[in-house]
């Protein structure tokens, strides 16, 4: 039996794109521009990156899930840090703290 798949690693077959590193990035420079305890919602970036941004909201939460798998942020909930694969609902995105 295989390795199990993370939740930010692209399903087999699928590729990162530039789009997605794109979205990685705006997600480090949007936390980058808020106090070090802030958090900011997947809503936050995808407003930032186009003018259509609902349908990029899952993109978005893909991009943050790639980036809790590198360890540079974290995904809340409440308050508490909350599994990427599992989170259901609002999310929020925070600097990974060790």
């Amino acid at each position: 039996m295989g390795r199990q798949r993370d939740a930010g690693e692209p399903a087999m077959g699928a590729t990162v794109t530039a789009a997605d590193r794109e979205l990685e990035q705006r997600i480090r420079t949007l936390l980058s521009t808020r106090a070090a305890t802030a958090t900011i919602c997947p809503s936050d970036v995808a407003r930032a990156t186009a003018e259509d941004w609902r349908p990029l909201m899952e993109p978005v939460r893909r991009a943050a899930r790639r980036l809790v798998a590198a360890g540079e942020v974290d995904i809340v909930q409440g308050g508490r840090v909350v599994d990427p694969s599992t989170a259901r609902g609002p999310i929020r995105i925070r600097v990974h703290r060790a």
